[in-house]
């Protein structure tokens, strides 16, 4: 006859692959899961407030900032247009980017506003809006490398067409 205790080493494993092949089949949780995008903060600036034609110019000191926005007035010869988006934003250049591109004006729980490609605020591409009075506009790079080769820019809005060509013949 046969060892009887030859069968229970059999049944154990048998038995533990029948255990373990049920760990496996048991559903597990969904791991990494995203969430809901949260719902974009509307900016206390408007689009429509920043839409025309500006002069442009940046400083890296904050004691140059006066004679900055002097320069920023001059360059009103060759404006730096900013347009309607299509989908409500505003068409301007990123840094580094030869193209225009639509932008958004996004406001944040922190209450600052800025202006950058559609998501995350404040995104890595995005200015921050450091002030706006409706004729001066001072914009900062969120991206500090950016920043250190952009400086803080300074927008201020140039007169009317009509109004430029009275003041030139008028001279």
């Amino acid at each position: 006859m046969g060892n009887p205790n030859f069968g229970w080493p059999l049944v154990a494993v048998a038995l533990s692959a029948l255990a373990l092949s049920a760990c496996s089949t048991t559903p597990s949780p969904q791991v990494g899961a995203s969430a809901p995008p949260e719902p974009e903060i509307p900016a206390h600036v408007r689009p429509t407030e920043i839409i025309g034609r500006w002069g442009y110019a940046a400083y890296h000191k904050p004691e140059d900032r006066t004679r900055t926005e002097a320069n920023a007035r001059g360059q009103c010869k060759q404006p730096y247009v900013i347009g309607q988006g299509a989908n409500g934003g505003v068409m301007m250049y990123l840094a580094d980017s030869s193209e225009l591109q639509e932008l958004r004006l996004k406001g944040s729980t922190s209450g600052k506003d800025y202006i950058g490609p559609a998501g995350r605020t404040p995104g890595v591409q995005d200015r921050e809006i450091l002030s706006f009075d409706g004729r001066v506009m001072v914009l900062k790079y969120v991206d500090p490398e950016v920043d250190g080769r952009y400086g803080t820019g300074i927008f201020v809005r140039c007169a009317p067409r009509a109004a430029q060509a009275n003041a030139s013949t008028s001279r």
